[in-house]
């Protein structure tokens, strides 16, 4: 569980911290991929805490995870358009957030039905 509350610091301060001294990677879409693959992790951690940690069933585990997930990423984008001088809300973010979180959930929804047929 600690695993997970830690990403989740550490993941809205930098998506709250200035980006001014951050340097140019030059690839296209670099912004929108780690807004995919930080939510993609986000959802793998708080999974693997709820299921191991609170012993929830593997499928509400994934339920709840994936909507905090969702709620997380929306509520962070509008605390950058709001609380910060120099990051903006933007709706693509939103959309790269939720599409990272559905793509690992759904992984973990057919990994699950992998391992239940197999018994």
């Amino acid at each position: 569980m600690g695993i997970a509350v830690l990403y989740t610091g550490i993941l809205v301060v930098a998506c709250l911290m200035s980006l001014k001294n951050i340097p140019d990677v030059h690839v296209s879409h670099a912004d929108k991929i780690f807004h995919f693959g930080a939510y993609a992790v986000f959802i793998i951690l708080w999974y693997t805490a709820l299921i191991f940690n609170v012993k929830l069933k593997k499928m509400k585990a994934l339920l709840y995870v994936t909507i905090f997930a969702v709620v997380f990423g929306i509520i962070i984008e509008v605390l950058q358009g709001t609380m910060t001088d120099n990051r903006a809300m933007d709706v693509y973010d939103v959309v790269a957030n939720t599409s990272g979180a559905f793509i690992a959930a759904i992984i973990l929804w057919r990994i699950n039905k992998i391992q239940v047929k197999k018994l």
